[in-house]
This record gives structure tokens, sequence and C-alpha cells, in this order.
């Protein structure tokens, strides 16, 4: 039996923020024998607990593995640097929060990434770890490291920390590499580590990166990318999970002990998207488009929320209202919950598949909180670019409809920095939120509606369209949101009822490194660690200076 680190960690508890994040024993929680299990997974968001644990895909493998007899699987999360500190000082390793075992004692770590800028993250958990930072230094005393997650889909910069990518969804692949494992450790671990990677390259989706040489050309650009054993295939093949209703993960969601981003039950209704946004990894890479069906969505709901107490379902995808069946989904849901409290929430919704019959559905049994769409551009030009085919009039007797059946808010999100964009297609998002309250005020007849405009800055990403396209530089970003904000304000009566949320450009421009980057950038990155670098994705933890040095370096 591994011993629990707890007794160690619980002494440094008081002297941290949000202790509670660390303590486990979430309702729905886990926490198996160990030497019951012949594969043991560690599961790694590598983020603050208040983000990483509403994570699905975690989830999702969370309760797969430990529905195997044979495996169990512990989650992680990030430690803020207040404890980071303490651990180092008082030499407490890295630990799940289940059972609070060491994670060097695993025969796996999963890391889930959601973003690039969660990388620097990946680097701290395995030094506390006692886990070597480069892959070719581990032996089978450590973990295998497996990467996921849409921000793996590249793993070129995590290249040397990493041992497994997977590539694609995770429902069935977790399965093929634990028995993979299963059966390596059954045997005697002949081959010692080399021997379990080279078993790992052969399921389907996995690229093990030690496993292939890269050249370069005289111009600095990767000139080849070849395999160096014949049992590691010359091209990776993303896995695609096609039936959904096969897997009907989470159906027991984790409640949070503090407080987290989402406190919900999410289901999702599909996965993939037609829609086509050039800008849109997700879009991309997981297509193609595959639904839950109604009696599925119906009992993953129930589970959910009998399983949770959570008062609101979110019903996930990438544009839920393009579900051939939303209608009937949210009216059954609306019946079938009627009378409780129990509500139903859309992310963010197109406009040209929202109807006000939709919105009463989902708003029946809870409060109208507000609506959200994504138009992205301000001016059609841009939109027609990007191939977000929405227009300003759809947009304008949408909201209307909505303010004239009692709604009071509209969120609206867009980019700044997307390919052949000019300051005045930035500066007419202005002129369309001016023209919302309008509409809002119209139909509504009162004075207090309100339109919040939520900018971030466009990053090419691999496997789209845009993956080649220049990246605007920091400087002109901030530049044309200053002069949005201005065009906001510049009419007083309208824009006093205009909220405005930004990006700043310097976040996007190292994320945009990261995402497209090839294996060099992985010095970078460790470089940026080792200077501090760390919770990347938090403003005030973010540094550019330290990145542009250590790119410089």
């Amino acid at each position: 039996m591994t011993p629990s680190v707890f007794p160690a960690l619980e002494a440094l508890l008081p002297r941290v923020a949000k202790p509670v994040q660390y303590v486990g024993g979430e309702l729905n929680a886990q926490t198996k024998d160990w030497s019951a299990a012949d594969v043991r997974w560690a599961l790694l968001y590598p983020d603050a607990y208040e983000v990483g644990l509403p994570n699905q895909g975690v989830q999702i493998l969370y309760e797969l593995i430990n529905e195997r007899v044979d495996a169990l699987a512990e989650r992680c999360y990030a430690v803020w640097p207040d404890l980071e500190a303490l651990m180092r000082e008082h030499g407490v390793p890295a630990f799940t929060v289940d059972a609070h075992r060491p994670i060097v004692a695993f025969d796996l770590l999963g890391v889930s990434f959601s973003t690039e800028l969660g990388y620097t993250n990946l680097l701290t958990t395995l030094d506390l770890a006692g886990v070597p930072l480069h892959a070719d230094q581990r032996t089978t005393e450590h973990p295998i490291v497996v990467a996921g997650g849409h921000a793996a889909f590249n793993p070129e910069p995590i290249a040397a920390f990493v041992d497994v990518a997977a590539i694609g969804d995770g429902e069935e692949v977790v399965g093929e590499i634990t028995d993979v494992v299963r059966d390596w450790k059954a045997e005697g671990r002949p081959g010692g580590r080399p021997e379990l990677l080279l078993r790992l390259a052969g399921v389907e989706g996995c690229y093990v990166p030690s496993l292939y040489a890269v050249t370069y050309g005289d111009d600095g650009a990767i000139a080849t990318v070849a395999p160096t054993d014949p049992r590691a295939a010359p091209r990776i093949t993303k896995r695609t999970t096609v039936d959904l209703d096969a897997w009907p993960y989470p159906k027991a969601p984790l409640v949070p002990l503090a407080e987290t981003v989402h406190e919900r039950a999410s289901v999702e209704i599909f996965r993939g998207c037609t829609r086509g946004c050039r800008f849109c990894q997700a879009g991309m890479i997981t297509r193609p488009v595959r639904e839950r069906s109604l009696a599925g969505i119906g009992a993953m709901v129930d589970s959910a929320v009998r399983a949770s107490g959570f008062d609101e379902v979110g019903l996930l995808s990438l544009s839920s209202a393009d579900h051939s069946e939303i209608a009937e989904i949210t009216k059954g849901l609306a019946d079938r919950y009627e009378g409780t409290n129990t509500s139903l929430s859309l992310p963010s919704t197109r406009v040209d598949a929202f109807n006000i019959d939709l919105a009463n559905e989902i708003s029946r049994n809870g409060r109208r909180s507000g609506l959200t769409f994504a138009p992205e551009g301000g001016s059609e030009r841009i939109r027609r670019v990007i191939n977000k085919m929405v227009s300003e009039d759809d947009l304008i007797r949408t909201v209307s409809e909505a303010f004239s059946q009692g709604w009071r808010q509209v969120k609206l999100y867009f980019m700044c920095g997307l390919p052949t964009e000019e300051d005045e297609d930035v500066v007419q998002i202005a002129d369309m939120a001016h023209n919302v309250i309008r509409a809002g005020r119209a139909a509504s007849g009162r004075n207090d509606v309100r339109c919040t405009i939520s900018i971030g800055g466009f990053v090419p990403k691999p496997h789209t369209p845009f993956q080649w396209a220049a990246q605007c530089h920091p400087d002109v970003v901030d530049s044309r949101l200053r002069k949005l904000r201005a065009a906001v304000n510049a009419d007083r009566k309208l824009g006093r009822n205009v909220g405005m949320r930004y990006h700043d450009g310097q976040p996007s421009l190292i994320e945009g490194l990261l995402a497209r980057g090839d294996r060099r950038v992985g010095a970078v990155i460790e470089r940026v660690w080792r200077d501090g670098g760390r919770f990347d994705g938090w403003s005030e933890h973010f540094s550019y200076e330290r990145w542009t040095g250590a790119a410089a370096a």
C-alpha cells in the first residue's frame, strides 16, 4: 500500500489560501483499493482546482477507469505558488486529492490540456512529484506521462516532457492504454520502459515523440518527421468515439467543495460541428458531428441530477442549438423538471439557430439571466473572412424578440486581430452594441437593458484553415481595443448600458507560439518555468517579458 502524504500536507494547509481545494472527499469522488488494481492512473488537470474540477474530459476518464475492476484513477490539480513553496520547503511531493498518494507511485500520469498556457504547470507537477522533466531520463520507476485534450493536438512543443500524446476522443483509447500497461506488467515488464512505449505506439491515436526523428532545412523549417522504429506508425490517426450513447459519462458528476468556475451538471448533447468557422480549432478537430439521442440525453440528465443535487444542467456542445432535436430535448426536459428548482442552460448560441421558443423552454424553470451569442467579428466583411455567416440584421431581430419577451441582458463574443482585420472592423463592434441597446429599449419599453461585449485576441491554431495566418502584434490588438472602448463611450446615453471585457494581446501571442511551435519551443517552455513561470493563463501570474526573454535566449 502506498502511504498517503496527507499527514505532512495537513500541517501546511492552514498557511495557504483556499486549503479546502486540496483535501478531496467531494460527493461522487472515489478512492479504490490500491493493492487490488493492476493499473493506476493519476489524472492531472494542469490548472487550479476551481477550473479543473468541472472539466468534463477528466470526469469522464475518472469514471471510466474506476469502473474497471483492474484499474483505479485519482485526480490531481496544479497547486498554487503558496503551497508549492511550502511543499518544496517541507519535502511534500505532488499528490492526488482523492487518497493523497504521491503521483510518482502511479503507473500513468494522464494530463488533459485545454489550453497551451497550462504547459508550465505540467513541469511544476512533474518536478514536485520527483519525475524527471525530460521523458528520456525516466525509468520504469516513473509513471508514463500521457497528454490529451485539444491543446495536445500539436504535441511537439511538449515532446520532450511527455511520453505519449493521445490524439482525439479519449473514451476508448484510455481503456486500450490501460490494457497495454496491464499486460506488460503481468508479463514481468519485458524490455523495460522502451518496450512499453513501443507497445503504446501500436495503439491507434497514440503518438510517442521519442520514436520520431525530426530534421530541419537550411531555412530552419521542418524538413522531415520520420519514425525511428518500424512499429511506430508514419502517420497518427485521431480517435473518434462514434456512438456517444454508448458512453453516457459522467454519470455521477463531482460536486466541488470549493467555489468553481461552473457549478452545474453538464451533459454533452453532441460532439463536432459542421459550421466551418475558419478560426475554430475545436470545430475542426472534433468532426464529424455525432449526436446523442433524445432518450440518451434524458437518461444522462436524470442520472446527473439524482447523483449530484445540482439545480442547473448545462446542455453542452460547440453549438447546442444545432442539435437536430433541440426543440424536443428542451421541451421534454422543461416538462420533466417543471415545478422543481432544476433549470437548463445553453452555452453561447448561434444567432441563426436561436428562436424564442427555445429560449422560453430553457428558462421555464429558472431565471432569465441573459442570452449569449458569438458574432466573432464586428463587421460583415470580417465575418465573411472567418466564415461566420451571421448578419447584424439577424442579430438585431433576434435580440429584439428576446427583449420583448422579458430578457434584459445580452452578451456578445468577438475576436480582435483576425486575418485581414483593420481598425474599422473592430470599431464597428461599438455600433453593433449600440444598436442592440436601441433595439432592446424599443422592444421592451425599458431603459435598463444591457449588452456586454467580450473580446479575446485571435490565436491561429493548428489544424484550422488559419493555422498559417500571421498573428497581430499585441500593440496593434491593444490599440484597436482602446479605439473600441472610445467608440463605445462616444455616445454616453447608449454606452452606459454597454459593458466591455477584453483580454490583453500579449498572452494571445504566446499562446500562438505554443499552439503552432515545434520541438524547439520546448526549450523556451522550460526556461520560462525555471524562471518562475506558473499559471500563465492567469493575468496576475503571466509575464510577457519572461516569455520573450526566454525565446530570445
